[in-house]
């Protein structure tokens, strides 16, 4: 029993010496021979945070680009059609509006219209002959379209 009293109470008392050799051979020691521990990760701010995931975005963006476009291109197309149309539309208009605004051209412009206007209506619509003559015309021209 006494042996088992003495292990108990030299125990405690190993665990918290330390022995001079030890401690000499650490205060011996260069300290470039020693490894060295990666300094302790500091939480990630939030801005940071923010920042890395926009720059991820931004850089899977052509890839993202990409793949949208190829999956809708005709549909894309179709809208890149419409909207051409509707600013050729109002490019015609704005011309128009200031060929209107010039002081003599509109009136010869409606007399100009007014004469074509009549010379088509002798020219192809009064006689039989002529109308077929239109409607051979016409029907060329669906063929060819």
């Amino acid at each position: 029993m006494a042996n088992i009293m003495e292990t108990q109470q030299q125990q405690p008392g190993s665990a918290n010496s330390v022995s001079s050799q030890d401690f000499l051979a650490l205060e011996g020691a260069e300290a470039a021979n020693l490894p060295k521990l990666p300094p302790a990760k500091e939480p990630e701010a939030q801005w940071q945070r923010i920042n890395r995931q926009i720059f991820d975005f931004l850089a899977q963006l052509p890839d993202y680009l990409g793949s949208f476009l190829n999956q809708n291109k005709q549909a894309l197309l179709t809208v890149v059609l419409i909207l051409s149309a509707l600013v050729t539309v109002k490019v015609a208009l704005a011309i128009l509006d200031a060929i209107d605004d010039v002081p003599l051209l509109a009136p010869i412009f409606e007399i100009i219209g007014l004469v074509y206007a009549i010379w088509f209506t002798f020219r192809y619509l009064i006689k039989a002959e002529t109308r077929q003559e239109l409607s051979q015309k016409v029907s060329l021209l669906k063929q060819q379209l």
